[in-house]
């Protein structure tokens, strides 16, 4: 039966179904919690806003070229309603689509994409490996140098936290909570006892 807003369990799999790429499937792991610990900070639905940044780059691995515009087909074919696929394809505004983020968990999704690969990052040239070892401020250390994880855009970041109207340093640190407490899930924790995809 279609649905609305699948489970967590259904869109993992759907996420693991087009992604072999354990990097890939890790980066939509810190997304969704990332995504679930802003909504229920606001009080928001944590579910939904969870199966969203799970699969925000459902397509990437295997269209890179048709970004976000796959996900939308994928999306679509298993029932997802069409506000979520906007919130999907919103991520990639400005890069890959022209849908601006508008609501306040597509602005979310725009902000926290990029932020936590850097985090990822920043955790992974650490001694301990760890995430949990992380301070704000060493995040802020390596934002400033623009080699260090070039790949990742400061300025999407920073446009993300001016276009949800909070603090930059807030909105990192809130995105390194979230990740410190689903550490091992999101194979960060220093240790090889990580396990991709256990449920919240």
């Amino acid at each position: 039966m279609a649905q609305d807003r699948p489970s967590y369990q259904q869109s993992l799999a759907l996420l693991k179904k087009y992604n072999q790429n354990q990097s890939l499937i890790k980066h939509g792991l810190a997304v969704a919690v990332t995504m679930r610990h802003f909504a229920e900070f606001w009080g928001e639905d944590a579910d939904t806003w969870e199966v969203v940044g799970l699969v925000h780059d459902l397509d990437y691995e295997q269209f890179p070229d048709q970004h976000c515009y796959r996900s939308a087909e994928i999306l679509r074919d298993e029932g997802w309603s069409q506000d979520l696929i906007r919130a999907v394809q919103s991520h990639g505004w400005g890069i890959c689509t022209d849908i601006e983020p508008q609501t306040r968990l597509e602005k979310t999704l725009y902000a926290v994409d990029e932020l936590t690969g850097l985090i990822s990052a920043v955790a992974l040239v650490r001694p301990s490996k760890s995430v949990r070892d992380v301070k704000l401020k060493s995040v802020k250390k390596k934002w400033k140098n623009t080699a260090f994880a070039a790949g990742v855009s400061r300025e999407i970041i920073q446009q993300g936290a001016e276009m949800l109207e909070v603090d930059l340093d807030d909105l990192i640190q809130h995105t390194l909570t979230a990740m410190q407490g689903k550490a091992e899930e999101l194979g960060l924790s220093g240790t090889e006892s990580g396990s991709l995809g256990a449920s919240p």
